[in-house]
């Protein structure tokens, strides 16, 4: 039932009360009659408008705004369980507490939203961080030179490739080519003039810029000349590439190979072990066959200590780096903390180890460096490079190994030549286990 006639009945009901308590009660004499009849009438049309006016009131005051708030909720037509229209403020009621169910799931919804956002914002934040990380370890950096206004526009990462942040590099010409070697800064211009008098689109050129550390650095920039139609260059767009570790590892496969050239046997293991510890800055280099088979001790073919060549000696792998190089087959590196992992090596603070193999696979000696500093990785060469010196060593441990083994050979004077014997021994691990 409506709210509406849920107020009117109750007051519809005391107005027939009223009227039945006036017909049937006791009255004057002078009342009764046709006096009776017309206060029964007045009576109830007064009853009758005030009923109107107070179901007019209701409808206007009362059902008309609840039914507005139920428009609001959507709820227009509520209904109760026998499918006639629903009391308003029940409406309104089971409206409210639908919208507090609501207003508590879409709080859920929120709340979990809001965990979601957290974790994509941390999620972003990691992104971000491993992004700018990854451009400062980058080897590249663009920049641009404005030929009409002469402004230099060097990028946020090619500051960062010479250890600068974004606002500690002035944005100059002057200060770029202040940056420049000095034994390369008339190449640069050289460079530079050509491609802008040129017909040449892209032009490369390799010289060096001045890390912040006070190290220059080996740049090979490849650049472009951006033209106007009429041919005039307007710009010039260049990126940098750090090749710093490929011209170091050019100049010490250069420094080597010229020192080790023509040499063989003791001199060759002496010139290798001296030239690379000069090239890695190291103070302990040396060069080693295996003894045995297994291997369990070492015997040193060339020995550099501090400057100066040292007696070769041989010593137990167990309990060095030297070790884990012979059993693995696999070049160690230990960029620090050598002395505490291997108190034996307590003087140095990281080691580099190279495996030397035979012609049938097996490890038959070993190139190390001690350091008394650490050793970064970019310091230590690519293995390609160590792989070309040991193929060159194996080859002199194998014939030293033969001809160790010579002579310890008797044989009588119509014995055949040596060459001929095929059970000849092919590598140090077959001299030395005997």
């Amino acid at each position: 039932m409506s709210l509406k006639w849920k107020l009117i009945w109750p007051a519809t009901a005391c107005a027939l009360l009223i009227l039945v308590g006036l017909a049937t009660s006791p009255v004057p004499a002078w009342v009764a009659g046709h006096l009776r009849s017309g206060l029964l009438v007045v009576v109830a049309a007064t009853l009758a408008v005030v009923l109107v006016v107070l179901a007019a009131a209701v409808e206007r005051r009362l059902c008309r705004p609840l039914r507005a708030i139920l428009h609001t909720v959507g709820d227009v037509a509520a209904r109760d369980a026998s499918g006639n229209t629903a009391d308003e403020l029940v409406a309104v009621q089971r409206a409210v507490e639908r919208l507090r169910n609501r207003e508590k799931s879409l709080g859920n919804a929120l709340d979990a939203a809001e965990a979601r956002r957290s974790a994509l914002a941390v999620e972003l934040q990691y992104s971000e961080e491993r992004y700018v990380l990854a451009m400062r370890i980058a080897d590249d950096g663009a920049w641009e030179w404005n030929l009409q206004t002469n402004e230099f526009i060097p990028s946020t990462r090619w500051k960062c490739m010479l250890g600068y942040g974004d606002d500690e590099f002035p944005d100059s010409i002057e200060n770029w080519r202040g940056h420049i070697h000095p034994l390369d800064l008339a190449g640069v211009d050289a460079r530079l003039k050509r491609g802008m008098e040129g017909n040449e689109r892209q032009f490369e050129h390799q010289f060096r810029l001045l890390h912040r550390d006070g190290q220059y650095r080996w740049v090979s920039s490849l650049g472009t000349v951006i033209r106007h139609a009429s041919g005039k260059p307007l710009r010039i767009v260049a990126l940098d590439t750090d090749i710093t570790r490929v011209k170091h590892i050019e100049r010490v496969l250069q420094h080597i190979v010229e020192g080790t050239a023509g040499m063989g046997g003791e001199a060759f293991f002496r010139a290798l072990v001296r030239h690379f510890a000069a090239a890695l800055d190291v103070p302990c280099a040396f060069i080693t066959e295996c003894i045995g088979w297994p291997p369990r001790s070492a015997q040193t073919l060339a020995y550099w200590l501090r400057d100066d060549f040292r007696e070769n000696i041989e010593f137990e792998l167990a309990g060095t780096p030297c070790e884990a190089v012979y059993s693995n087959g696999r070049p160690v590196f230990h960029a620090s903390g050598v002395g505490k992992l291997f108190p034996r090596d307590k003087a140095y603070e990281s080691y580099y180890g190279i495996p030397i193999f035979g012609t049938r696979g097996e490890v038959i000696g070993h190139m190390a460096f001690f350091n008394d500093k650490e050793m970064k990785e970019q310091d230590v060469l690519i293995d390609a490079v160590y792989q070309i010196f040991t193929t060159r060593a194996a080859a002199e441990i194998e014939r030293k190994a033969a001809l160790d083994s010579l002579r310890h050979v008797r044989l009588p004077a119509d014995a055949p030549d040596v060459s001929g014997i095929e059970d000849a021994p092919r590598s140090a691990s077959n001299a030395t286990n005997r």
